[in-house]
């Protein structure tokens, strides 16, 4: 069976970037924009960015513009999973002047660029600030399930996995050796998967979503099948015979956790393999078709329309343009 988690990751094509590295002393203050505001300027293509940000010395605070703010220590990693407009500072209230016009590459400067602000105090605070791309459509159920912030505090993680994720890259971005961009893109990556797999441990049992669907045993069960096999003509009684439980308890089971019927959630997980591939490949509709589950090219190309919105065509000539900078408010719809 398939690794649910790493079958969305791919199908929306994560990928990770590290920009900035803040070497700041009290007073301080940066204020990020929304990432729409900023995306195509930071991973060009990507439809989302979620910005994250890693203390890997001293301490501050970061949070929502407009939401009590959350103190950070060394060790600390604060997400943004829906992009919000975000501050950090050295402490609780202050407003930074947003500007897009930071989220640009100058020249050949090698990333992460080092930003100092410098305010003059003894309180010291050192930040590596990342982004992470992925398509936000026409189906991303992890995006959708993800609270404004995820916060994991460096004294829970200990010398676990994300200690050592962030001790690489303080390493990567303090040596600037060749191929530093690429390993701290990866590590970024990585570190996201093990920000959402604690996250994912440490929700509550009445939590609902995708990720809690996927954390229980028979919703989580029915999700590896569909998943395993996208194209197969699943109904509702096999996916049932499958996961273990009846037809009517799955259906109320995974409606209860995902907020949709098993057919329909395979409908958009198969738009969304639909899209992938055309907006990465050059695989014609007719295989196309056959690999997300549709008989035909005229039954995808009605299911595509009818899901998201737009003809598959449109999709992939719609994405090309996005991928080279070119505008693509005009055909994806709203």
């Amino acid at each position: 069976m398939s690794d649910t988690l790493s079958d969305v990751l791919r199908a929306v094509r994560l990928r990770g970037a590290v920009f900035f590295a803040v070497d700041a002393s009290a007073p301080w203050v940066t204020e990020t924009p929304a990432a729409a505001e900023i995306a195509p300027r930071i991973i060009p293509g990507a439809e989302h960015v979620i910005d994250y940000h890693v203390v890997t010395a001293g301490s501050c605070w970061g949070g929502v513009v407009d939401e009590p703010a959350i103190y950070l220590e060394s060790g600390d990693i604060i997400v943004f999973p829906q992009g919000d407009a975000h501050i950090m500072s050295s402490a609780p209230g202050m407003r930074g002047v947003p500007d897009v016009n930071v989220y640009r590459r100058y020249g050949e400067e090698q990333f992460p660029v080092t930003i100092r602000k410098q305010g003059g105090g003894s309180e010291h605070a050192e930040v590596i600030c990342g982004f992470l791309g992925c398509d936000a459509r026409p189906f991303n159920p992890l995006l959708a399930t993800l609270p404004r912030v995820i916060h994991v505090r460096g004294q829970a993680v200990g010398d676990g996995v994300i200690a050592q994720l962030v001790r690489l890259a303080v390493a990567e971005t303090a040596t600037r050796r060749s191929g530093g961009e690429c390993a701290l893109a990866r590590l970024s990556e990585l570190l996201f998967v093990e920000v959402i797999r604690r996250h994912l441990a440490t929700l509550p049992p009445e939590h609902s979503g995708w990720l809690a669907g996927l954390r229980d045993e028979y919703v989580g069960r029915a999700l590896g099948k569909l998943h395993d096999r996208p194209a197969h003509p699943w109904s509702l009684e096999e996916l049932a015979r499958e996961a273990g439980m009846s037809r009517s308890t799955l259906a109320e089971r995974f409606a209860h956790f995902l907020g949709m019927p098993p057919m329909q959630y395979l409908a958009k997980w198969r738009m969304q393999l639909a899209a992938t591939h055309l907006s990465g490949s050059t695989i014609g509709l007719a295989e196309l078709a056959e690999r997300v589950g549709y008989g035909s090219e005229a039954a995808l190309s009605r299911a595509f329309k009818r899901w998201v919105g737009v003809a598959p065509a449109l999709w992939r000539q719609g994405k090309r343009g996005a991928a080279t900078g070119a505008s693509h408010a005009a055909w994806l719809p709203p």
